[in-house]
């Protein structure tokens, strides 16, 4: 018995399958924008500097 398979999952397996390269691209276009190393120290006086916002902005 055949499993359903979305007419997405199929684009997607046959777009893996003609451009085998494309995986590795995702993964070093990820690194470059998203996978940073976090200053935790940073962060915080980040947040411990913010304002509160008063609940009504034109006053």
């Amino acid at each position: 018995m055949a499993r359903y398979e979305s007419d997405i999952t199929l684009f997607l397996k046959n777009l893996k399958n003609t451009e085998p390269k494309l995986e590795q691209e995702q993964r070093q276009g990820r690194a470059r924008l998203w996978d940073k190393p976090q200053d935790l120290r940073l962060q915080r006086e980040f947040k411990e500097a913010s304002v509160a916002q008063k609940p009504y902005v034109y006053n």
